[in-house]
């Protein structure tokens, strides 16, 4: 794998929806990247996401790349540090770094911010994901078996990882 050297990292804001979502958008038509079946639209999307560790790769075009973003997995008050993490690359851009780049950066800002733990849900087939979180220090907590049905009815297998963080909440 060659890093991509001309990215930037940056926060996403709304203006970057349309890219952020057609990346989703492509991801959702592999049947390999998520169970979603729909992106959203960029109101709920928001709602449902941290500010922290919302990050885009640019470009030297400016184009977006890819994105990754923590949603909170509870929202009781003893799991504030623990996140939910999701990372999605276009697919011009896969294989180039940019999943590590991104990823590397939610886990700065994440920790920054005093998360101790990001959590990942990785389709069984999705080897390229499992591959890139295992590189990020995420260990296999288990397998979901039939955790839910893909598009095509198919029951999946849902491999769940995370991160716990070296430096904050220990």
């Amino acid at each position: 794998m060659t890093i991509a050297t001309d990215l930037r990292i940056e926060p996403m804001a709304s203006a970057d929806w349309p890219s952020v979502c057609a990346i989703f958008e492509s991801g959702i038509a592999t049947g390999d990247a998520t169970l979603e079946t729909d992106a959203p639209e960029w109101a709920p999307w928001d709602r449902g996401h941290l500010s922290v560790g919302r990050l885009v790769a640019r470009d030297r075009t400016d184009r977006v790349l890819g994105w990754v973003a923590l949603s909170p997995v509870s929202d009781r008050c003893v799991y504030d540090g623990v996140v939910w993490e999701s990372v999605y690359v276009s697919e011009e851009a896969q294989g180039r770094g940019v999943g590590r780049l991104l990823l590397d950066a939610a886990i700065s800002a994440s920790e920054e911010a005093g998360i101790w733990t990001l959590q990942a849900g990785v389709l069984a087939e999705n080897a390229a994901s499992l591959a890139l979180h295992e590189r990020c220090g995420f260990r296999l907590v288990g397998v979901r078996e039939a955790m839910g049905q893909d598009a095509g009815g198919r029951w999946r297998d849902v491999i769940l990882l995370e991160r716990r963080s070296a430096t904050v909440g220990r």
